[in-house]
């Protein structure tokens, strides 16, 4: 009996989705709940299982195509089972010059066959860095390969080019006019989200941002000094986010109109603090939110972050997940960066930026001493916040960083 698969609700006020990928061809057997098609949302990934246990029969979509809620994805034949290659009729052998033209498509066909099915962006890496995709363990949902797992392998194998085999003769000069290519790439649907996100902050906001730098050494002596018994009695390892997220609920606390937000001619304001936290994602850049983050302790906060790292990775992160959020942190120190600008996450009004720590020469008590220094960032909307409210808010942050025992006693 064939069955159709369907696309399925996809969250509050989302109503249609991108073929993001086929995880499945024409021909595969699928077990109940088993997942076939990858559909990008506006902000995460989702995937469509199948109902029934079957074969593909038929997909009635491609990857790139725009499909509404209720829309067939594609055509199960339940309770059929895979052909069996043997009862296949055999392919015309071909002969020894066909062979040997053709090890590109070889070994393009060998990739698609395996047992992993490869994304467009997936095997455009491949085919870049040259490596063997079944060689390579990958890390993302049910072990398939992302373009960080190729990219990844490709370093560690080297990534260099072939040398030239040896000739008697001088090689001739280079032609003056090389292959210079090209690609264009639609936009996943989440880019695009992002970009016209992005730019409506700076169309609608009066962006403004402050600068401070604060002294890590006690929350560097801090980790240091507590990490092992952090990580056995709490199962997570004691970061950086931690001592960050507590730092912002003091200040908002103190500056409320830094986690509140402009709706219409009126100010909303909160007396709880969500804060989303800025996560690297195969597709993009992405913001989970931990909640009431002014109620949780280091160890809650940090498992939190963690997970949602690993899920952001995997793709599996929901729409609820994103939700919300009444202020954003977003550390660019991970990639090496010394100062940014964030731009804040609207309908948010303040964003604060962390950036790389660096050994930097600072005066303490008249004296010239190297301490581990952090340029921290805070991004607000100008038309809801005050100057005097931002720095006040950044210092606030600093000085809580410089001396966490303030966290402890809410100072």
């Amino acid at each position: 009996m064939a069955t159709e698969i369907k696309v399925p609700t996809l969250g509050e006020s989302v109503t249609e989705a991108t073929i993001g990928e086929l995880l499945k061809s024409v021909g595969d057997s699928v077990a109940v709940d088993e997942p076939i098609v990858s559909l990008e949302t506006d902000k995460v990934a989702v995937e469509a299982p199948s109902p029934v246990a079957g074969v593909i029969k038929e997909f009635k979509v491609a990857v790139g195509d725009t499909v509404e809620v209720g829309a067939v994805l594609a055509i199960v034949d339940e309770g059929a089972s895979a052909t069996n290659s043997a009862d296949e009729p055999k392919a015309e052998t071909p002969d020894a010059g066909t062979e040997k033209a053709a090890p590109a498509q070889a070994k393009e066909a060998t990739a698609s066959d395996s047992s992993q099915t490869l994304s467009p962006a997936v095997r455009r890496a491949v085919l870049e860095h040259g490596v063997d995709p079944s060689t390579i363990k990958g890390t993302g949902k049910d072990g398939r390969l992302t373009k960080e797992d190729v990219i990844a392998a490709a370093k560690a194998k080297g990534d260099t080019p072939a040398p030239a085999p040896a000739s008697s003769a001088p090689a001739p000069a280079p032609a003056a006019t090389g292959e210079r290519r090209e690609e264009r790439v639609k936009m996943t649907r989440m880019r695009q989200t992002i970009a016209k996100r992005l730019k409506g902050a700076q169309d609608n906001a009066a962006l403004l941002t402050t600068f401070n730098d604060c002294d890590m050494s006690a929350v560097i002596e801090a980790r240091e000094k507590y990490k092992d018994l952090f990580a056995k009695k709490h199962d997570i390892k004691l970061g950086f986010m931690g001592f960050f997220a507590k730092a912002a609920c003091l200040a908002l606390k103190d500056v409320p109109a830094v986690n509140a937000y402009i709706e219409g001619d009126e100010i909303v304001y909160h007396d709880y603090v969500d804060i989303s936290v800025a996560v690297s994602a195969p597709n993009g850049l992405v913001v989970p939110v931990i909640r009431d983050a002014q109620a949780k302790g280091f160890a809650r906060i940090e498992k939190d972050i963690a997970d949602f790292g690993k899920r952001a990775k995997e793709g599996t992160l929901t729409m609820d997940d994103m939700k919300g959020g009444t202020f954003t942190i977003s550390n660019g120190g991970v990639f090496g960066s010394l100062m940014s600008t964030p731009i804040i996450n609207p309908p948010q009004s303040a964003v604060l930026g962390l950036h790389r720590i660096e050994d930097r020469p600072v005066v303490v008590d008249g004296e010239i001493v190297i301490r581990p220094m952090m340029y921290i960032a805070l991004s607000y909307d100008h038309r809801l916040i005050d100057g005097r409210e931002a720095v006040t808010a950044l210092k606030i942050i600093k000085e809580a960083i410089e001396d966490p025992t303030r966290m402890l006693i809410d100072l």
